[in-house]
């Protein structure tokens, strides 16, 4: 049997069409030699997510998304995602789809596992979605934050550029340095005195210890008993003599007591003062004295 030309090339076309459907959902992740199964996510917010984009499972490529529906007559419903996961993944209750966005554009779409041990979702089910805040979300809740940190540090850049040009800086710098080099020069003194001086010092401090140790030690070795007596001895005969000079049993006590006495003596004084200046005035009256001998007067 002879096949014609047009049943070839319907042929070669029909092969073309299916080899270029298989290339298509292969590129777009689709496994078509293996069976899948579906489940639908309602987003408030697909944010950009596109069709084809992988499904991760606790960070691992499980899937892709098979299609994205958006409610035309009910807008604000949010956005269904269809998703293809390999078939007999077992999806555990507790699941929640979450969507991660990227720096530079575009999102990912995890399903983060849940734990229960029996219960499951089934194919077809509708797994609950979870806002996440992502680091795109925590930027820009920051934005407010950091425009205000951006402010003040404007405000304290034109502060310090305003401190910087004040002519009062290079003054205070000299100051500062003058003040470095001083406080460097005692720090060297210092260090001189610890050297040197402190040294003598503590043995002088030494020495003064050793002499007053042995002061101590020879006023240990002092009859201190027996100098007291002496002095209580002293004291005593000063203590008699004091009496004596006191009394008038003795020449000294009426000499120092007797008034009679100290008259007598006081007058004697000053005649024998007045005595001598007469003496002065008029020696001839006391003493006659020739130098040939005393001559007989004719009568």
């Amino acid at each position: 049997m002879t096949i014609s030309r047009e049943v070839k090339l319907g042929l070669t076309g029909i092969i073309a069409l299916a080899v270029l459907f298989l290339i298509i959902n292969f590129l777009q992740g689709a496994n078509l030699f293996t069976t899948q199964d579906t489940y639908y996510i309602n987003f408030r917010n697909a944010k950009a997510l596109a069709k084809s984009s992988p499904v991760y499972a606790d960070g691992y490529n499980v899937g892709i998304v098979s299609d994205i529906l958006y409610d035309y007559d009910h807008p604000g419903k949010g956005v269904i995602v269809e998703i293809s996961v390999e078939h007999g993944m077992r999806v555990p209750a507790g699941t929640v789809a979450v969507l991660d966005e990227a720096m530079l554009g575009g999102c990912t779409l995890n399903l983060m596992m849940g734990n229960s041990p029996v219960e499951r979702f089934a194919p077809g089910d509708t797994i609950p979605s979870q806002a996440n805040n992502g680091l795109m979300a925590r930027a820009a809740e920051l934005m407010p934050k950091l425009e205000q940190t951006m402010a003040k540090v404007d405000t304290l850049l034109t502060t310090l550029n305003t401190v910087v040009g004040d002519s009062n800086i290079q003054a205070i710098l000299v100051n500062a340095r003058m003040l470095t080099a001083s406080l460097g020069q005692s720090s060297r003194d210092l260090n001189h005195l610890l050297e040197k001086e402190v040294p003598a010092m503590t043995q002088t401090f030494s020495r003064a210890g050793e002499n007053v140790v042995a002061l101590t030690d020879s006023l240990k070795q002092l009859n201190l008993s027996a100098t007291l007596a002496k002095v209580d001895n002293v004291m005593d005969d000063v203590h008699q003599m004091t009496t004596q000079l006191n009394s008038k049993d003795n020449n000294i006590g009426l000499l120092l007591n007797d008034t009679a006495l100290y008259g007598n003596l006081n007058r004697t004084t000053i005649g024998a003062a007045t005595l001598l200046e007469d003496l002065k005035a008029n020696p001839k009256r006391y003493v006659h004295f020739s130098v040939f001998g005393k001559k007989d007067k004719k009568e």
